[in-house]
């Protein structure tokens, strides 16, 4: 299926310039509501349209929040498949049976206990050590301070060794040239 064959037309974001995304969703809720939900400091920090235009338009990840916060909060589209989660907001084929639907009715009181449930997941993942590294390679640093002899414990001294030189290749690249 080609590029010509999809059709976009369906999705509420085809067409809609990130400015009158923008204005839309903050005249119906407001700067406090979507900084609530969204926790972008853009809708915080000296809010208004055209600073978080501006940031939008050069953050991606950003966009694609406030893209997907405008698809199924404000459209009330059904969620996307798990297929579909990696695609773009904008990207998206939204099948010719979902239509949007009235906005949804969003309180500070619903985005802080949201919060305090993301939070008390957050901490009990850290807590009990689940996560993974998405590769099962060891990061770069581990390498590095296992043959220098660094120690990854902060309490105790660390250990190199003394005869390690990190600028012996450009040493010998220079004195080679010398030759």
């Amino acid at each position: 299926m080609s590029s010509d064959d999809i059709n976009y037309k369906n999705n509420p974001l085809h067409g809609l310039g990130l400015k009158a995304l923008v204005e839309e969703i903050v005249n119906h809720y407001g700067f406090d509501i979507l900084y609530a939900y969204i926790q972008l400091n853009c809708f915080k920090t000296n809010p208004s349209i055209d600073s978080s235009v501006k940031f939008l338009k050069k953050t991606a990840w950003a966009r694609e929040k406030v893209e997907a916060f405008y698809l199924y909060q404000y459209k009330s589209l059904p969620k996307a498949p798990a297929r579909e989660f990696s695609i773009a907001p904008r990207d998206r084929i939204i099948p010719n049976d979902h239509s949007a639907g009235q906005p949804a009715q969003l309180t500070l009181e619903d985005a802080a206990r949201m919060q305090s449930i993301r939070e008390e997941k957050a901490a009990k993942y850290n807590h009990t050590g689940n996560h993974k590294r998405h590769n099962n390679k060891p990061r770069r640093f581990d390498s590095i301070a296992k043959s220098h002899n660094i120690s990854g414990n902060a309490n105790s001294p660390t250990k190199t060794s003394t005869n390690f030189d990190p600028w012996a290749k450009a040493k010998n690249k220079i004195d080679n040239k010398n030759e």
